[in-house]
């Protein structure tokens, strides 16, 4: 790639001309070797998996294996049904369609990680409920999908995006950043818009721990991508707006290092502290660990 740092992304950009998508596919193209229409075409494949997650999530039984988690996105479809949400329509279809997303992964169902499948329902649930709130078609929401790409790709160079080496903020919170700027992009946003998105959303996130309740990827993270697409529109909307991150982005992706090498390793993914260790994460612990035990001693038996 052309670019290590958010700067440098929009630097060439604005020299060159070019959307963060445009530039994206232009150096993907030539990492792998393949035309841009091939690379295009691999990104319309992602996007339309996105897309049948959040259908699957809304029509079908998103029960997890643990029991514990699914349902809670048609439940809030239901529930908008009758009542007028506090957040208004958009926002609350964007997160429901986040928790539809999550809760097919934590069912076992396809999804696409974005960047990570504990991360995987902010950006579906921000580009499908975008998609039909503005009327664009799936290349256009391919494109979106380059520049959340280039996003990604800086933190992922610069930070963190895996909860167990930066806590949650790694994977929600870099998850909301490219949502953010790439939704900047999508809406006509400039590329220096997109990257102060990255940096209002970032900031909201720094911190997050990573606690999931019985070491599955399903408590308190199914509910952090819903919130956290709600978070991916406001961020969004403030950067359209002309608000800037006084922090330049790539400062923000730097003390997010910084905060995620120095938080306790309790709380980066191990169920050892946080959620995980409250009376309630316990006994949910336990549980589980009893129908393993009992699980196991059936096979012996068999």
């Amino acid at each position: 790639m052309r670019f290590r740092t958010l700067r440098e992304l929009t630097d060439i950009c604005e020299r060159e001309g070019l959307r963060i998508s445009e530039l994206m596919v232009q150096d993907q193209a030539s990492e792998s070797g393949r035309a841009p229409e091939a690379e295009r075409e691999t990104m319309l494949q992602y996007y339309r998996v996105m897309k049948e997650a959040v259908r699957r999530g809304l029509t079908e039984d998103t029960t997890s294996r643990s029991g514990y988690t699914g349902g809670d996105a048609q439940r809030v479809m239901q529930w908008m049904s009758r009542e007028q949400p506090s957040s208004g329509n958009w926002s609350a279809t964007a997160m429901a369609y986040a928790l539809a997303v999550s809760e097919v992964n934590a069912s076992m169902g396809r999804i696409v990680a974005t960047p990570t499948a504990g991360s995987c329902g902010i950006i579906p649930g921000v580009f499908v409920s975008s998609q039909e709130r503005f009327g664009w078609e799936d290349d256009t929401l391919a494109d979106g999908l380059f520049a959340a790409g280039a996003i990604g790709y800086v933190i992922a160079n610069n930070s963190f995006i895996s909860g167990a080496e930066g806590g949650c903020q790694a994977e929600v919170g870099s998850a909301i950043g490219m949502a953010a700027g790439a939704l900047v992009e999508l809406r006509g946003g400039t590329p220096a818009q997109a990257a102060h998105a990255v940096g209002l959303a970032l900031k909201n996130t720094l911190g997050l721990i990573c606690d999931p309740v019985g070491g599955l990827v399903e408590i308190p993270c199914i509910i952090r991508n819903g919130l956290g697409a709600v978070n991916a529109l406001a961020a969004a909307d403030m950067a359209l707006a002309g608000v800037r991150s006084v922090i330049p982005s790539d400062e923000v992706i730097g003390v997010m290092y910084e905060v995620g090498s120095a938080m306790p390793e309790k709380h980066r993914e191990t169920a050892k502290s946080g959620l995980a260790t409250t009376p309630t994460g316990k006994r949910i612990m336990e549980e589980l660990r009893s129908r393993k035990r009992t699980a196991a001693r059936e096979e012996d038996d068999e």
